[in-house]
């Protein structure tokens, strides 16, 4: 019995019926999608008897000449070997060449079958096997392509149906667990947040249904579109091509196959699309770049990310300014600023909040230890797992959680931030040393979040992400983890002393405050273990306690008093009495979440949700200017909560910071500020000073000019000039401020 279902009908057909009757409204004809898509402006008209006669003298073919339309400037001789089905409308032919990179082609139409399409002005179409069903702007070069082809049901990567489809083939993207249980449905202009509150809110029905009914209302379900191919477009060399979108200036070379998609590209960034890539029901926005052999199903690219070098992206969203290679990625919602480069390194299941670099050997979320495919990975900015480093479901960090590398066993809920977390095998315990960063890597921690800053190539940045690394998520951790710090510490004096007997939490903070905050030389002999990290019954260590315990006041202050600097600067008067009477009077600290990379407080985004349940917020659009409105007022909320930690780090009430206590705090911040401008320097410093860092160089001399000169270093000297500003900033405010 035969498998394939091989359909016969008249030739007569071919070019026609794209939409079938049922599907056309009444007083419209096949071609009324088409009619409202094409607004290039060009006045067609019927061909002459002049122009046919050359067409056929130059062995092209036609189902009915009367149907091949063409505007004033079209050039008969341009067109050769070419075979025109249905409705074709052809926009001026000049005998120009057009050249883009090392291709050179004349313009025209050649050895080619065109089968229902519009042509913009100067296109060249040469060896396009089968081209249908599409309208492209001018000046577009598409050469040796084996199908560019659009069916009526096309949806372009979004997900949609169309009329009388079954809901069953409607893509989802299966985003952050395996099990589809947190599945959301990919849309054009799609960003990082909305994927996060949609795949977040479980528990909010009604919520989860508004999403979708936005995202239904952004498309109409009407079969007949046809797929675009914007002004000055390139495609060369591609095997197939099926029911995509593809924007303006976009470069597509040597691909196996695209297929429902859209492809942004334009004055936004520039889209390309390399050498064996292979792309399904996915969604690319502007400026991203893919090449040499990548696999990506059901997914979302941000702008200006990056896929390369074999990776594969299946049911994932990738934030802006993202850069994966060679690797493997599930099933994962990825922030902004990511970088993944290894070939061995694998990401499933997983939510990762952005400024994070997964190590080769990496297998984040590869170790499931329920009956099903359901674990999740969550973690905070700039997660840094090291090399073979392996986790298991369910696990979850906070920001800036650099792991040794090690095959970590238990899952894990890391509550400290700039931790480094080392699996201590030899003594069968979980270290933890807080606030890693800054006193041994402030070199890397300063530099990337001015790279990240640098490489952020959104044209519109009306969106506010946070590449400090000192702002609202990370202050409320800090301030975290100085409560678990205090009740650890407590807990391990009095076990230690033997009286732990009907002593309270209470009893422990109280105790650890007393012994952090003097000092306490009888800390160090203590063994400082904390509960609830580990899901496992071995001891998990804090390291450098009183270190880090003064470490964290020290930042919370330095936050709050150089987020008052900001503000001080900005105002126009130098009465410090008149500044202070525009602050608020009682700040408090306020719970923040990190919605796509832009921060929030928990309040905020609970607003949004309610309105969009109530209907005062009604589309994606109005969602998107929620989160510019939000943008906005980032910097007066920041305020409030700098403002509130730094009085809670100290104790103290607004009414307490006259003017002498002002100059006090402007002295700590310059202080703060100067031991990590020196920490900058002498993290990397040990890179020249290492004996085993120098012993592949003959002389300083083959070092420098591999490395680049420690003192030449544009970052260290950019730097020193930062340090030297903020020195001048602080004294002309003890100066001016009355």
């Amino acid at each position: 019995m035969p498998q394939n279902d091989i359909k016969k009908s008249h030739l007569s057909s071919l070019g026609y019926d794209f939409i079938n009757k049922e599907h056309i409204p009444k007083g419209k004809n096949e071609y009324y999608l088409r009619n409202m898509q094409n607004k290039s402006g060009i006045a067609y008209r019927h061909l002459t008897a002049y122009e046919i006669e050359v067409l056929v003298r130059n062995r092209n073919t036609s189902d009915d000449w009367n149907n091949i339309f063409v505007s004033d400037a079209f050039n008969p001789e341009l067109v050769q070997n070419c075979k025109l089905y249905g409705l074709v409308k052809i926009g001026k032919l000049e005998s120009f060449c057009l050249e883009y990179s090392d291709l050179k082609v004349p313009v025209g139409l050649y050895n080619s079958t065109i089968i229902s399409c519009d042509l913009g002005d100067n296109v060249c179409i040469d060896n396009v096997r089968y081209l249908s069903h599409y309208i492209l702007g001018n000046e577009v070069i598409i050469v040796n392509v084996n199908e560019l082809s659009t069916t009526n049901f096309a949806k372009f990567g979004n997900g949609i149906i169309k009329q009388d489809e079954p809901e069953a083939i409607r893509i989802w993207l299966e985003i952050c667990n395996e099990n589809g249980g947190r599945s959301i449905l990919p849309f054009n202009g799609m960003l990082t947040a909305d994927a996060f509150l949609w795949s977040k809110y479980r528990d909010d029905k009604k919520l989860l249904d508004k999403f979708k009914e936005f995202t239904e209302a952004r498309f109409n379900n009407k079969r007949g579109y046809y797929g675009k191919v914007g002004h000055r477009t390139v495609i060369k060399n591609t095997a197939i091509i099926k029911d995509t979108w593809i924007g303006n200036d976009a470069y597509i070379k040597g691909a196996n196959k695209l297929k429902n998609l859209t492809i942004n590209s334009g004055d936004e960034g520039k889209t390309q699309i390399g050498e064996g890539c292979e792309l399904v029901n996915g969604i690319i926005d502007y400026g991203c770049r893919i090449f040499y052999g990548v696999k990506a199903v059901r997914f979302f690219m941000a702008s200006h990310s990056q896929l390369k070098y074999g990776a594969r992206l299946i049911n994932s969203y990738l934030g802006n300014n993202a850069t994966i290679s060679c690797c493997e990625v599930l099933n994962s919602l990825i922030y902004p600023a990511h970088e993944q480069h290894h070939n061995n390194s694998f990401l499933c299941a997983a939510l990762i909040m952005g400024q994070s670099n997964i190590a080769a050997g990496a297998t984040i979320g590869s170790n499931h230890n329920s009956r099903a495919a359901d674990g999740e990975i969550v973690a905070g900015r700039g997660f840094w797992p090291g090399l073979c480093v392996s986790l298991k479901h369910n696990s979850k960090f906070a920001s800036f959680t650099i792991l040794a590398k090690s095959d970590y066993l238990y899952e894990l809920d890391i509550k400290i931030p700039f931790a480094l977390v080392s699996n201590e095998v030899h003594k069968n315990e979980l270290n933890i040393l807080p606030g890693y960063w800054f006193l041994y890597n402030m070199y890397a921690l300063a530099r990337n979040s001015g790279k990240y800053v640098d490489r952020d190539k959104r044209t519109d940045k009306a969106l506010d992400i946070e590449y400090g690394y000192l702002a609202p998520d990370t202050i409320n951790e800090m301030h975290t983890t100085l409560a678990i710090l205090e009740e650890a510490t407590g807990k391990a004096w009095f076990v230690k002393n033997n009286l732990i007997n009907k002593k309270t939490k209470e009893h422990f903070i109280q105790k650890g405050k007393e012994l952090l905050n003097t000092k306490d030389k009888s800390v160090q002999e203590l063994d400082v273990v904390v509960d609830n990290f580990e899901n496992s019954k071995r001891k998990v260590v804090i390291k450098k306690v009183i270190t880090a315990y003064h470490l964290f006041k020290e930042l919370i202050t330095y936050y709050g008093t150089t987020t008052l600097i900001n503000y001080i600067q900005q105002q126009k008067t130098t009465s410090w009495k008149s500044i202070k009477a525009t602050l608020p009077k009682k700040p408090v600290i306020t719970e923040w979440l990190n919605i796509g990379g832009q921060l929030m407080p928990t309040t905020v985004v609970d607003n949004l949700k309610n309105r969009i349940k109530t209907g005062s917020i009604n589309s994606w659009d109005a969602v998107h200017k929620f989160y510019k409105t939000q943008a906005a007022s980032y910097e007066k909320q920041k305020l409030h909560h700098a403002l509130a930690s730094l009085l809670a780090i100290k104790n103290i009430t607004m009414s307490n910071i006259n003017l002498a206590t002002l100059k006090i705090l402007l002295d700590e911040a310059l202080t703060s500020q100067q031991w990590m401008s020196a920490g900058i320097y002498t993290s990397r410093e040990k890179d020249y000073t290492n004996s085993f860092r120098k012993m592949v160089y003959d002389t300083t001399t083959e070092m420098n000019n591999v490395l680049g000169s420690l003192e030449q270093n544009s970052f260290i000297t950019q730097q020193k000039k930062e340090f030297k500003q903020f020195a001048s900033a602080i004294q002309q405010l003890k100066k001016n401020l009355k």
